[in-house]
């Protein structure tokens, strides 16, 4: 019986290990799938350009990125909730920066991988939480981490948004000081597929999530894996065994319904959706952004 190959792109964090533990266990290949597991540094705005220009099949994307693409024209489909815990966001000066509260980031350029991604997005939910002006804000385009790091070092941009552990090694070496965080109120990552690649291959989608998720309760039974997280990802014992601790990740697909709406909410009322065809209300909303693949 021939594979079925299964493109999916993710950034290169700690989160997305159990991917990379089952692809060398052989996991997905003894079930005829035929894996390539593909790093975005430039995250979730990066790989949903790529799912448009079908270099990807699947994306393991921030949720709020999944939601945001898809509502603003991308032809794909949410499937599942891969990590169920909340993202924590750093906000991040560079040590040198004048700045020093939180309150004095109004109206400060903003570094982030790319439009649409969460370093964006977040930055916009944030200062509209924060109640900052939305009109104020303006946006430095870095394309990942490394460029986020140029550019504060710089002087180019000011604050950057990223996740708390991948920046922990930077504000341990001085070289960020992290002034505040964002915890944003829904799960943090979701798994968004190529609605094509869908109406072929949903099976494939459905074993794949089944063979991650063993192998994502058998990293939070494994008494080495902060060490290997450590190692692999270059933060600390104590950062690594912290993260595992909180990480929840998810083994099911239920549709978490409220947790979309918010999402929905939160990108309507920053003005952050522009598409052409009309937003549904109600059960339409969800139906256009999610799809049941089977529990």
């Amino acid at each position: 019986m021939n594979s079925v190959k299964l493109r999916i792109g993710g950034v290169p964090e700690h989160f997305n290990l159990p991917w990379k533990r089952a692809i060398a266990a052989g996991a997905f290949s003894a079930a005829g799938i035929d894996m390539e597991f593909i790093d975005y540094p430039g995250g979730t705005g990066a790989m949903n350009a790529a799912l448009r220009d079908k270099e990807l099949d699947a994306a393991l994307l921030l949720t709020e990125g999944a939601v945001h693409d898809i509502l603003n024209g991308g032809r794909n489909k949410m499937v599942s909730v891969y990590v169920e815990s909340p993202l924590v966001w750093g906000i991040h000066v560079s040590t040198s920066s004048n700045i020093r509260k939180i309150e004095e980031i109004e109206g400060k350029r903003y570094a982030i991988s790319r439009f649409g991604s969460g370093s964006h997005l977040i930055a916009t939910v944030d200062a509209a939480e924060r109640g900052f002006s939305l009109d104020d804000m303006e946006f430095v385009v870095v394309d990942d981490i490394d460029g986020a790091r140029a550019a504060l070092l710089s002087g180019e941009a000011d604050v950057f948004l990223w996740e708390k552990h991948m920046t922990q090694p930077l504000v341990d070496s001085g070289e960020f000081r992290r002034i505040g965080e964002r915890v944003v109120p829904w799960p943090a990552f979701a798994v968004s597929v190529r609605a094509d690649y869908l109406d072929r291959h949903s099976a494939a989608v459905r074993v794949a999530l089944e063979i991650v998720a063993e192998f994502t309760r058998q990293l939070k039974r494994d008494p080495d894996a902060a060490r290997q997280i450590s190692e692999a990802y270059g933060i600390g014992d104590e950062n690594a065994r912290s993260w595992l601790h909180s990480v929840e990740w998810n083994h099911d697909r239920r549709r978490p319904d409220a947790a979309i709406d918010r999402i929905v909410t939160a990108l309507l009322s920053q003005n952050l959706v522009q598409s052409a065809e009309p937003i549904p209300q109600g059960p339409g909303r969800l139906d256009r952004i999610w799809t049941n693949i089977g529990s």
